[in-house]
């Protein structure tokens, strides 16, 4: 990735900054609509901004980046589109990899990856492998994610383990389902960010996201900037998480 020269710009005195975050990379579709060009163009785009957000967060000081690609429910999109995805996502790590390596950034997978193709699992697993004493920040890619999937696969964990005698009814506990999900050793997000201006979760990180801290730009994704960034690290910062107890100015 390319240097800053402005380095300062990313002072983080008075700013609270989320160590885990989660950001729904939304609107290529009509990016890419609003320039008229085919929507190939906008997830293009869209990837070529990922890599600014690794840059940006890794300089705030960001340890985990938890970032929407492809969900289990985008397999119904037209098979053109879905080809293009999987080409793009195959095309990302091989070109900017080198770069990745250069900021520090871990990259992980998460999702049901099992179920991808073997040429897919192949990309998640050399990135992984590649990534894997990287220190600086983890990028963690929701990959044939739903969080549905996530808490039933997790379940069905538990359950089997009840059913063969290593566990009992009473070991099914709110950790113990924690500890089944794809990754449980990253932090939930303490902030998720989407842009686009859509007001929903769409099936991220819905046990993880208990409380998240949520923020909606207007700012389509292959838009979605440094100045957007930092927007959404101030107003995180008057943010009073209770986790529903009492706030400071309460107690």
């Amino acid at each position: 990735m390319a240097k800053d020269n402005k380095k300062d710009k990313f002072s983080t005195e008075g700013l609270k900054v989320p160590v885990s975050l989660g950001v729904i990379m939304d609107g290529n579709g009509r990016w890419a609509k609003k320039r008229l060009l085919p929507r190939s163009a906008g997830h293009r785009a869209g990837a070529e901004n990922l890599k600014e957000l690794c840059r940006n967060c890794g300089n705030y000081g960001v340890k985990y980046l938890t970032v929407y690609a492809f969900s289990t429910e985008n397999w119904s999109r037209p098979q053109a589109e879905v080809d293009q995805l999987m080409k793009l996502f195959v095309e990302f790590f091989a070109k900017y990899d080198p770069e990745l390596e250069e900021e520090g950034i871990r990259v992980r997978f998460t999702g049901d990856i099992d179920a991808l193709p073997e040429d897919l699992r192949k990309v998640c697993r050399e990135g992984e492998e590649r990534s894997k004493n990287r220190q600086k920040m983890q990028l963690i890619v929701a990959f044939n994610y739903g969080g549905r999937r996530e808490i039933t696969q997790a379940a069905q964990s538990l359950a089997k383990d009840v059913a063969e005698g290593r566990l009992s009814i009473e070991d099914i506990t709110e950790d113990s389902l924690s500890e089944r999900m794809y990754l449980p050793d990253v932090p939930d997000p303490e902030l998720i960010i989407r842009p686009s201006g859509e007001l929903r979760i769409s099936n991220f990180l819905l046990w993880e996201c208990a409380y998240s801290e949520f923020w909606v730009s207007d700012t389509l994704w292959p838009d979605f900037g440094y100045e957007d960034l930092t927007q959404a690290f101030r107003d995180y910062a008057k943010r009073d998480r209770r986790f529903g107890g009492l706030s400071k100015k309460e107690g």
